[in-house]
């Protein structure tokens, strides 16, 4: 079911250091990463010189000495988001907040803040967090199980969404000659009473250019994705086989329009991680540099979090597909499938497998040219594998600046990608009502 779309739609994923979990040992790549402010500028700069639609940051609520080097130490994203509205004018800005460890009043009145700085740019990814240990920085001792998370998630987006409401987007007057700050009917309470929220209401904020964030939801399990078909404006997802991602495209346009909206209001954006060079030669020996600097210490804990076992016992050259999985059900389940089926078609190893998850994370990896990219790009554009494409660039700054400069005239040659922005909030540029 495609959306008909004429163009695709691009996000940075942005993290520190690039996407590639040895990307800090590379001498090209910034020593500081998520922690240097002017770097995370001048990357968000590059992003919106390129148009892109969305600049999006990931979040973490527990590490380990096991995390990804741009999660162990970063801003807060919201934070970090607030500051870069500044630097920037027309480019999404998209944060993700846990709805298991946050409360709707809290996260309504942080992103109707960020709406408001931007000019109405703000987006929301919207997660149940999958991590375990996560419980244990919030007074608890036990993870909510998945459906739990899921069940408190909707009903978590609903009051956000009736915070929002609360407020008349002509309810602040400031007549100083009458002495009338508000109007009668400025706002009011909404009286949320459910199973897992009591909140009375209403915001403390006056409603925001968007009225709404443009919403986000990452995910590609069913539970996630009947989420998202109620609520998202956008899904980020993970196939790396086309015919994978066609099967999901479908199967979630179709769950769209069946909870009574248009399928193009909802936009899916898989990520991919290209590994870029002059020629093919070149990237290959540019993925292979990076592949080198993953340790068997690093990469095997990585996997084994995805699949929710210990692997460390098994020698590296055993047939991923001969490795007896136990249960996955309190894992990324969906993730989980994505790196089998990829080890199953390629006939990968574990040492294969694991290097392959822990510099990519599970996502599509393409290494290869910049005319390449465009024309893989393009290829699962046409053919209802997406909307458009997260982009993970797997060191920064350099790779990207390799897909600013070289792949994005490609794309907009084709009048595949915007030459310039829409004007308005982002959800007009997105083509989509603000609420």
């Amino acid at each position: 079911m495609s959306s008909s779309r004429k163009e695709m739609v691009l996000g940075l994923f942005l993290a520190g250091y690039g996407h590639h979990v040895a990307s800090w040992r590379n001498p090209d790549v910034n020593e500081k990463g998520p922690m240097d402010l002017e770097h995370l500028i001048h990357i968000s700069h590059l992003a919106e010189e390129a148009k892109f639609d969305l600049l999006f940051l990931a979040d973490s609520l527990f590490i380990s000495e096991k995390s990804h080097p741009n999660i162990i130490s970063r801003f807060e994203p919201l934070t970090l988001l607030s500051v870069l509205s500044t630097h920037t004018k027309d480019i999404g800005l998209a944060a993700t907040a846990s709805t298991t460890y946050s409360e709707p009043f809290h996260l309504a009145r942080a992103f109707s803040s960020l709406d408001h700085l931007s000019s109405g740019r703000a987006a929301w990814n919207i997660v149940t967090s999958s991590i375990e240990n996560t419980a244990q920085n919030f007074n608890g001792t036990r993870h909510m199980e998945h459906e739990l998370r899921y069940e408190r998630a909707e009903e978590f987006v609903d009051v956000t969404k009736k915070l929002w409401d609360s407020w008349n987007s002509e309810g602040l007057v400031r007549n100083r000659e009458t002495g009338e700050f508000v109007n009668s009917d400025a706002f009011e309470p909404i009286s949320h009473k459910g199973k897992h929220f009591s909140v009375k209401g209403p915001l403390n904020i006056s409603k925001s250019p968007q009225g709404y964030p443009l919403l986000i939801q990452a995910g590609s399990s069913p539970t996630g994705t009947s989420l998202a078909s109620k609520v998202a404006d956008v899904v980020f997802t993970a196939q790396s086989q086309l015919s994978d991602a066609r099967s999901f495209y479908k199967t979630l346009k179709t769950k769209v329009e069946d909870a009574g909206r248009k399928p193009e209001d909802t936009l899916i954006m898989p990520g991919i991680f290209p590994v870029l060079g002059r020629t093919q030669k070149e990237a290959e020996e540019n993925y292979k540099e990076l592949q080198d600097l993953i340790l068997p210490e690093v990469g095997l804990p990585i996997l084994s979090e995805y699949i929710k076992q210990d692997l460390t016992d098994i020698p590296l050259e055993t047939k991923f597909t001969d490795i007896n999985f136990e249960s996955t059900a309190e894992g990324v389940k969906s993730r989980f499938e994505v790196i089998y089926n990829d080890a199953k078609v390629n006939d990968l190893t574990l040492e294969e497998v694991y290097k392959k998850v822990a510099g990519s994370r599970g996502h599509n990896i393409f290494v290869g040219t910049p005319e390449g990219l465009a024309d893989e790009l393009e290829h699962w554009f046409n053919e209802d594998g997406c909307d458009g494409f997260n982009i993970m660039p797997p060191a920064l700054p350099a790779q990207f600046e390799i897909f600013v400069r070289e792949v994005v005239p490609i794309l907009q040659e084709r009048e595949l990608f915007k030459s310039d922005y829409r004007p308005g909030t982002l959800r007009e540029k997105f083509g989509l009502e603000n609420r």
